[in-house]
């Protein structure tokens, strides 16, 4: 079983624990955690752009002119696309972009880059993040002393002071454990969890 140093906020060790294989140092398969990104982004599609092709476009119900003996191409409505303020030809229509992965598979995604992150030596454990109050420049510090850039943080419980602190501070997010996602994750260089948060992982995980 693999195991993992447990730090505080000024970067001490308090403790140890050990970490599920199954979830935190299994085979790492980069083609499921490409997938599930991709599907993740898909998904966020709305899909509701749209214009207007001749049939929705209002008026031109009556043939413009005669059909012979203007010396003009025929034509049989102002609202062609070829005309000003006419239709819109093969203009893009509402569509679904859902696309769907199967429990199993996505858990194995979220397992996989878990594993990436901790055999890449980009996971870290505290024990807590427990602030004294809002403030931005003191989190800013204790980022500092982790030496973390681009970092996702991962907490168990609503942590007001934490998340006021970090809002304004660039490539950090807060996220509850429960919202865990693999685009969050790969968008970040590293991942901070708490000691309830990799238990709750876990949990959930190998359920």
């Amino acid at each position: 079983m693999a195991t993992i140093d447990v730090f505080d906020l000024n970067r001490s060790k308090v403790d140890e624990m050990n970490l599920s294989d199954e979830v935190f140092n299994t085979e790492v398969r980069e083609y499921l955690i490409h997938e599930a990104v991709k599907i993740q982004l898909a998904n966020r599609r709305a899909g509701t752009v749209a214009v207007k092709n001749r049939s929705a476009v209002s008026g031109g119900g009556k043939k413009p002119f005669k059909q012979k003996g203007t010396g003009g191409a025929r034509q049989g409505c102002i609202r062609a696309p070829h005309y000003p303020g006419g239709g819109v030809a093969f203009g893009p229509q509402p569509k679904v972009y859902n696309l769907a992965m199967n429990k199993k598979a996505r858990k194995a995604a979220i397992k996989s880059a878990l594993s990436l992150f901790f055999k890449g030596n980009k996971l870290t454990v505290v024990n807590n993040f427990n602030l004294d109050a809002i403030s931005t420049k003191s989190f800013n510090g204790v980022l500092g002393k982790f030496e973390l850039q681009k970092a996702l943080l991962v907490i168990d419980a609503e942590n007001r002071n934490l998340q006021l602190s970090a809002r304004n501070i660039k490539n950090v997010k807060v996220l509850y454990v429960d919202a865990l996602n693999i685009f969050d994750m790969m968008k970040f260089q590293n991942v901070v969890m708490t000691q309830e948060a990799v238990k709750r992982v876990e949990g959930a995980l190998t359920a």
